[in-house]
């Protein structure tokens, strides 16, 4: 069991690299298993990293990979998790007994893996991993720390203390009542978040 000062789940963007790169930062940082929160893992831009040959890949370098992208996926098939406009609510999201599992399973894991959880947005800024995800985790005194492109580690609570500079309306605890993006209906199969 691992101890609890090593609460922590790693999150990356596959973004548009190649496998190799993204192999070696999930190496360098010392990851068991890489937990896929893309509710469709599909990539036109990168078909390295649709589900199938990823997963395979993934195994071949030693790594053990989790589809959880049912549970905790930025783009969930329930046409109540969505405003008029296409915005996902992420509040009523995170409130969900299928995103609460996903939440347990990640906590289970962590008493004997290192976990990444992935999402295809490399800039967590921008990805529900740190607007749905990190909030709920944070929240259950999980650390996250992001893994950038270029391998560099950004926790969570250095993006926070910069956005409060920035910002003094920013609450740590909250999570955005909705994505930043619309989804609409027609779009929702496509991307991979």
């Amino acid at each position: 069991m691992r101890d609890e000062a090593q609460q922590v789940v790693f999150s990356i963007g596959h973004s548009n690299q190649s496998i190799e790169k993204f192999l070696s930062l999930l190496e360098s940082h010392k990851i068991d298993v890489l937990v896929d929160v893309r509710s469709h893992p599909y990539s036109k831009y990168a078909p390295h990293f649709q589900q199938k040959s990823l997963s395979r890949k993934l195994e071949e370098s030693g790594f053990r990979y989790l589809f959880l992208g049912n549970e905790l996926g930025g783009k969930p098939e329930a046409g109540d998790f969505y405003d008029a406009n296409g915005h996902v609510l992420y509040r009523e999201l995170a409130r969900s007994s299928l995103f609460l599992e996903g939440i347990q399973r990640l906590e289970r894991g962590l008493e004997s893996y290192r976990i990444a959880i992935m999402c295809a947005e490399e800039n967590p800024s921008r990805c529900h991993r740190r607007l749905l995800i990190t909030p709920v985790l944070e929240g259950r005194g999980i650390n996250v720390i992001h893994i950038r492109g270029d391998g560099r580690l950004e926790p969570e609570s250095e993006i926070l203390r910069q956005e409060a500079q920035l910002t003094l309306f920013r609450n740590s605890e909250q999570i955005p009542s909705r994505s930043s993006r619309s989804i609409l209906k027609g779009e929702r199969r496509g991307r991979g978040a």
